[in-house]
C-alpha cells in the first residue's frame, strides 16, 4: 500500500507505516528571526568523477551551491567548509579553499546571505616539527584567504594546536595573537573530542570545565573581536555554565545537536544562538520554529523542534564523527541530491539498520519533503543491501 514500506528492525524485516505531514519549505528572512542561525552546510559529491573517493574529492558544485542557496532561502545562514562539510574528513585545504571562494562569491549577489566561514590549520601535519609559531602562520593562511573575498571568519579548532601544545600558555599565545590581527569579530569553534578524537585536551586540559576557564580567559581578553563561541561538547549544562560568564557582546552559538531546542529557546538569564550541523538536515523545520519563537508562540517552536530531536541524536549517536553520513542521506531521501555518495566515500560509516532507523525518524519528524520520493529512494538503498 502507498505510504508502506518494509525496514530492518531488530535482525528482521518489518513494514512500516509512514505517518509524517511534511512541513511546508516556505521562504524566509534571516532579519526576522530573534537568533541568530547557521547551518553547517555540507558538500555534495560528484558521484560521475574517475577518482579515487578515498584519497581524491571529487565536488558537485553546482548542487553544492545551489544547496546553500536553499538554506539563504529559509532564513538560514550558511556556516561554510565546517566538519559538516568533511573539512579535515575527507575534504583538504585546496578544496575547502574553493569552496570558502565560490560560496562567499555567490553570497555577494544576493542581499540577504548570512555566511561565516571555517579557518583552520588543517593544511598542517601535526608532529613534532610543527611549532607553536608554524601552527599561527597556518591560522593567518587561511584568515588571509577568507578575508580577501569579503568573509567572516568561524576560528576552528587545530589539531595541529592540540598535539603541539604543551599546556593552556600555548592556546592563549595562538588565539591571542590571531584575534588581535582579523578584521571583523570571529565565532570561535570549540570542537569536542567526541566530534575529532584529535582534540582531546583542547584549550591545554581534558577536564572540560578547566578547559573553559583557560577560553573564557582569551575571550575575555579579546572581547571586541569574539562575535561568539559554538561549542560542540553535547552537554547542555556545560553550554549553559559557560553562557551565563561570557561577556555581554559575546554569543553563545549551540552546537548541541542532542539539547538545540532548549538551549535556543533559553531561560531567564539568557539564551544561546545557533550554528548546527542538524540545521542542514532539517533546515524546514528550524526555519519554522525561528519564525515561531519570532512571534513568541514558543509551543509552536517546541512542537516543530522537539520531535527532530531524537532523529538528531540518531544521527549524531557515537561514533559521532560519522554524523555527515546521515546528514547527507537525509539530503538524498529528500531530493536534495540524486545520490547516496560521498567525499572519501562515507557514505560506508553507518550500517541499514541505522539508516533504517533514521528513515522513521524523519518520517515522524515531519521532516520528509517529499513522502514517495523517500520511499522510493530508501527501498534503492534496500535493494543494494539485499533487502526486497
Amino acid at each position: 500500500m502507498a505510504g508502506t514500506i518494509n525496514l530492518p528492525l531488530d535482525g528482521k524485516i518489518a513494514a512500516y507505516q509512514l505517518t509524517g505531514t511534511p512541513i511546508e519549505v516556505k521562504k524566509r528572512k534571516a532579519k526576522d528571526f530573534p537568533r541568530v542561525v547557521y547551518a553547517a552546510a555540507h558538500v555534495v559529491a560528484d558521484p560521475l568523477a574517475d577518482n579515487d573517493p578515498w584519497l581524491t574529492p571529487a565536488i558537485d558544485w553546482e548542487r553544492t551551491l545551489a544547496f546553500r542557496h536553499r538554506l539563504w532561502d529559509l532564513g538560514l545562514g550558511v556556516a561554510e567548509a565546517m566538519d559538516t562539510a568533511q573539512r579535515g574528513m575527507g575534504l583538504g585545504w585546496p578544496e575547502a579553499r574553493d569552496l570558502i571562494r565560490r560560496a562567499l562569491r555567490e553570497a555577494r549577489g544576493r542581499d540577504d546571505a548570512l555566511i561565516a566561514c571555517g579557518a583552520g590549520t588543517d593544511h598542517l601535519t601535526p608532529g613534532p616539527d610543527v611549532t607553536i609559531d608554524t601552527i599561527i602562520k597556518a591560522y593567518e593562511e587561511q584568515i588571509e584567504t577568507v578575508e580577501a573575498e569579503g568573509g567572516r571568519i568561524i576560528l576552528m579548532a587545530s589539531r595541529a594546536l592540540a598535539a603541539a601544545a604543551k599546556g593552556p600558555d600555548d592556546y592563549i599565545r595562538v588565539y591571542d595573537r590571531i584575534l588581535r590581527q582579523v578584521k571583523e569579530p570571529v565565532i570561535i569553534h570549540w570542537l569536542g573530542e567526541m566530534f575529532d578524537p584529535a582534540l582531546e585536551g583542547y584549550w591545554g586540559n581534558g577536564d572540560h570545565i578547566k578547559a573553559m576557564s583557560t577560553c573564557l580567559e582569551v575571550i575575555e581578553a579579546n572581547a571586541a573581536k569574539v562575535d561568539g563561541i559554538k561549542i560542540s561538547l553535547l552537554s547542555k549544562e556545560k553550554e549553559v555554565a559557560m553562557r551565563r560568564q561570557l561577556p555581554k557582546s559575546v554569543r553563545m552559538y549551540t552546537g548541541d545537536d542532542f539539547n538545540y531546542a532548549e538551549l535556543i529557546a533559553g531561560d531567564e538569564q539568557g539564551h544561546s544562538d545557533a550554528l548546527l550541523g542538524i540545521f542542514d538536515a532539517i533546515a524546514p523545520a528550524a526555519s519554522a520554529a525561528m519564525e515561531a519563537l519570532g512571534r513568541q508562540s514558543n509551543n509552536e517552536f517546541f512542537e516543530l523542534l522537539d520531535p527532530t530531536v531524537p532523529l538528531s541524536r540518531h544521527i549524531f549517536k557515537a561514533p559521532t564523527r560519522f554524523y555527515k553520513t546521515g546528514v547527507v542521506f537525509l539530503a538524498y531521501l529528500n531530493g536534495l541530491q540524486d545520490h547516496f555518495a560521498m567525499v572519501g566515500g562515507q557514505q560506508s560509516t553507518r550500517s541499514l539498520t541505522h539508516l533504517a532507523e533514521l528513515f522513521r525518524l524523519a518520517d515522524k519528524a515531519r521532516v520528509l519533503a517529499d513522502p514517495d520520493l523517500a520511499v522510493s529512494r530508501m527501498k534503492q538503498v534496500l535493494a543494494v543491501n539485499g533487502v526486497q
